[in-house]
């Protein structure tokens, strides 16, 4: 018998379960439709169209930013200004979602808001490091503080960090905030686990939007060049993975670190030397 090759004499019919065959065939995003998501940093870029997704798959959204949407988010999506790193404002959030939902769960929370320093330890100033920390990674913590307490079992948070957070990336206060994301994204998984909330976090790559709108020219080409699928990311490559962590369909995935970059970081330079030993420069 072939390797690849099952025999149906070796599967009992109680290996897979009627459920788990529904969920897979027919409710492969199960779970969102009708359910309440709160999406941070959702008035452009990757917030948007992670807002505009879900959405269109029947959930209610909430998308807040601290900048208005550059047009409109489409049915299904409520804007609210939020200041992520504003304490208050997130109890204020949580105070008119428990009205709001009447002892119904909130399904999730993409924690995506974030800001940018491209400076390296000797250009950063304390003032710049506070800003992109306070962003990025004591934002997401206050909105978990907040929110948990309205999920519960099927829940799933969603925190939106970088492949700057995968490597050691030049921008000293940005690279610094996405790897402490990842470690307080462990310490909620293993805190929020035995209640049923599932999280985890997203790394994207470059991804085409306007945090990258400014980048430098030679980050842009050497990003691509170093990206094993040639390609820049999209805002829609990072909604995709977004709203599969909200749904049933990642029912058994907590505290992974999923990058969506193409391949970059884990090609860790083996695409620069495999394109330059086919061109014949080394």
């Amino acid at each position: 018998m072939s390797p690849d090759t099952v025999s149906p004499d070796t599967v009992s019919p109680d290996t897979v379960s009627p459920d788990t065959v529904s969920r897979g065939a027919e409710g492969l995003l199960a779970g969102i439709d009708g359910a309440t998501v709160v999406v941070t940093g959702a008035a452009r870029g990757q917030g948007a169209a992670e807002a505009r997704l879900l959405a269109q798959l029947g959930a209610h959204v909430i998308a807040t930013d601290v900048v208005e949407p550059d047009g409109a988010l489409g049915d299904g999506v409520v804007f609210r200004h939020l200041d992520v790193a504003d304490e208050e404002a997130w109890g204020q959030l949580a105070a008119d979602l428990a009205e709001t939902l009447r002892g119904s769960m909130l399904r999730g929370l993409i924690n995506n808001a974030g800001i940018t320093h491209r400076a390296g330890i000797g250009g950063t100033e304390r003032a710049d490091w506070d800003r992109v920390i306070a962003v990025n990674l004591t934002g997401p913590m206050l909105g978990m503080r907040a929110l948990a307490p309205l999920m519960g079992d099927g829940s799933s948070i969603v925190n939106v960090g970088s492949v700057a957070g995968l490597t050691g990336h030049y921008t000293a206060a940005y690279t610094a905030s996405k790897w402490g994301l990842r470690g307080l994204s462990r310490v909620a998984a293993v805190e929020y686990g035995p209640r049923g909330i599932r999280v985890n976090t997203i790394h994207p790559g470059f991804i085409e939007t306007d945090m990258t709108a400014n980048a430098p020219a030679a980050m842009r080409e050497a990003q691509l060049e170093l990206t094993p699928l040639e390609r820049l990311g999209e805002a829609a490559d990072v909604a995709g993975l977004a709203v599969f962590l909200i749904s049933d369909a990642s029912g058994y995935i907590s505290g992974a670190d999923l990058p969506v970059d193409g391949g970059f970081a884990s090609s860790a330079g083996a695409k620069h030397l495999a394109d330059r030993i086919a061109v014949g420069t080394l």
